[in-house]
């Protein structure tokens, strides 16, 4: 790639390395969390190591990635870059960074492994508040309503308090979903880099002070992304999701947040889905539905890769 070919964007403000990475970051909408330095840096607690590969033109960062490092045997290993890579925003440019990526490709035996979800759900709030509501579908608008009536209120708490209570919801949904949830560490590692970054928090719905449904919130940029959450079934005709992912999103608009990324849903057409009964309350929010490019390997040990097999 050369000079000439390339885009000559406004140089970020922040000069040294992972500073100036985020600071890119945030001026791109297509790209998610995921690729900044602060996750990459909360997933070494889980044994990633990570370096990051950036693209610059006249000092000026153009696109790159952070990239994941595991190693999964002595000696052997996968780099490994959720939400990425980043492009230039410039299509002739992109074009040439894509063209250097060909030969990566979908391998059968992995085509169904994707670390993070490949369909997604976005809410458009950049258009005022009654316009939203419009764009949801009607049963939506009706149990926010329902939830409204009955009392229910949307509070925030990043506290030790606010992760017990969390604690307590997403557990009790994944016992219900028949997932296996993520243990109490990952959370509290989470949550205390959030709360310390002012990147997210903790939504809770609440009604006559019991707390019975969650959220955790990602915010970069202009884009908050709902991450983890859930809802007790015994408070299931309060229809308090609704009213909580309806606030979170007045709430990032206000912030001046342009997207909600309600993070997964099953694919259109699979009713058999795992996602399919949440992916029903999600669609109930209206939106646009994003799919992502699948998830593609380049080979270096073919030996290897053999070996490690199918995912699972």
């Amino acid at each position: 790639m050369t000079n000439a070919t390339l885009p000559q964007p406004a140089p970020p403000s922040a000069t040294n390395g992972w500073s100036a990475w985020d600071a890119f970051l945030v001026s791109v909408s297509e790209t998610g969390f995921m690729q900044s330095s602060w996750w990459a840096d909360f997933r070494v607690e889980a044994g990633y190591g990570n370096f990051g590969v950036v693209l610059r033109n006249r000092g000026a960062i153009l696109g790159g990635a952070v990239v994941l490092t595991y190693e999964y045997a002595p000696g052997h290993c996968f780099y490994y870059i959720p939400e990425g890579p980043v492009l230039p925003a410039g299509e002739r440019a992109a074009s040439e960074v894509f063209a250097t990526v060909l030969g990566f490709r979908a391998v059968p035996g992995f085509k169904d492994c994707f670390m993070e979800s490949r369909d997604t759900l976005c809410i458009d709030l950049r258009p005022p508040e009654p316009a939203i509501l419009a764009q949801m579908k009607p049963k939506g608008r009706y149990n926010i309503g329902v939830a409204r009536r009955h009392g229910v209120v949307v509070i925030e708490d990043n506290s030790r308090r606010g992760l017990a209570s969390f604690l307590r919801i997403y557990q009790a949904t994944a016992r219900r979903q028949g997932l296996e949830p993520k243990p109490r560490a990952y959370f509290e590692g989470l949550t205390r880099k959030l709360a310390a970054l002012g990147q997210g928090t903790v939504f809770f719905a609440e009604h006559r002070g019991r707390r019975i449904a969650a959220a955790v919130v990602v915010y970069l940029g202009s884009r908050a992304t709902y991450f983890f959450g859930g809802s007790l079934a015994a408070s299931r005709e309060l229809m308090a999701p609704y009213l909580l992912h309806f606030e979170i999103m007045m709430r990032a608009k206000a912030m001046g947040c342009e997207w909600y990324d309600l993070w997964g849903v099953a694919p259109p057409g699979e009713p058999d889905h795992a996602w399919q009964n949440i992916s029903v309350f999600k669609r109930k929010f209206g939106g646009v539905e994003v799919r992502l490019v699948p998830t593609l390997d380049l080979v270096y040990d073919r030996v290897a890769y053999d070996r490690y097999g199918t995912c699972g």
